[in-house]
């Protein structure tokens, strides 16, 4: 006979509530990690005052110098080679449309707005992302892992100053110069389909180009990267620093690192987008 003193069997909520548990459990996850990371920003901010305003601490050029190189240098070749093939894709993909119209000369215009404006630094940053953000996000969880965070602290060395700081700010200045050598590297691809297959003279490409292109546009995109480049930097540090459970909990955080930040960085050029149109700094 059955044990009739065994707890009942709990009954698996109906699929309703767990739609609504899922959804809940979005909403408490994107607000812990704006949390965290804001709060991240925010000491970091401290930091910076103190290193650059206050001048009390020094500031840690060999560490920056450091990640600058590992980020951004490192990340030149994987970053002219996707910005190529999109200036390519690009040029190929818009002559069909154009040319019914009888305006394949204004590839130029469009490659070059499109680039400058929006494709350029998004595209850096996707790169920079699965390139350098996953792996600052590993390095960083692999110290907590190991308790060199731990030991940091005990030697009174604050992690965000000699950790958190050189990465970000390396992050930033790497994915501005990063989204400018793009933005080129596209264009220059775009044109050599456009003149060597497509029959459009070089010196119409360059003027419509020209034509088209506004200080602006370069400005915004360099504004972009920028933002992106933080965004990309905070979140991964975030990440690599709340890392539980040895190995596994590293691999976790690099997975959510790259997922966190593609989708932040996305949202962040759709804002600025907006943004941009509604303070017309874009024709």
């Amino acid at each position: 006979m059955p044990d009739s003193s065994a707890p009942p069997v709990p009954r698996r909520p109906r699929l309703p509530v767990r739609l609504l548990a899922a959804w809940g459990d979005l909403w408490i996850r994107t607000f812990t990690l704006l949390g965290g990371v804001g709060y991240l920003l925010f000491d970091v901010l401290t930091w910076l005052h103190r290193t650059f305003v206050r001048r009390s601490v020094r500031f840690g050029r060999a560490a920056f110098v450091s990640q600058l190189v590992r980020i951004g240098v490192r990340s030149v070749g994987i970053v002219m080679l996707v910005s190529a093939s999109i200036g390519l894709i690009l040029a190929l993909q818009m002559q069909p449309p154009l040319d019914e119209l009888g305006q394949t000369d204004k590839i130029a215009n469009i490659v070059g707005v499109a680039v400058f404006r929006e494709l350029g630094p998004l595209i850096a940053a996707i790169v920079l992302t699965g390139f350098a953000g996953a792996s600052i996000s590993a390095e960083v969880g692999t110290m907590v892992v190991g308790e060199e965070i731990e030991a940091l602290e005990a030697h009174a060395l604050n992690p965000v100053r000699f950790l958190v700081l050189p990465r970000i700010l390396a992050s930033t200045v790497s994915l501005t110069l990063l989204a400018a050598i793009g933005d080129l590297t596209a264009v220059v691809f775009a044109a050599l389909i456009a003149v060597l297959f497509l029959g459009i003279p070089l010196e119409l490409y360059i003027d419509n180009t020209l034509t088209q292109l506004v200080a602006m546009d370069f400005v915004t995109g360099l504004i972009k990267a920028a933002v992106f480049g933080v965004i990309l930097s905070a979140i991964a540090c975030y990440n690599g620093l709340r890392v539980t459970g040895g190995a596994a909990g590293v691999g976790r955080a690099t997975t959510d690192t790259v997922v966190q930040t593609v989708v932040s960085i996305i949202i962040a050029d759709l804002i600025f987008t907006a943004l941009f149109f509604a303070l017309g700094w874009t024709k």
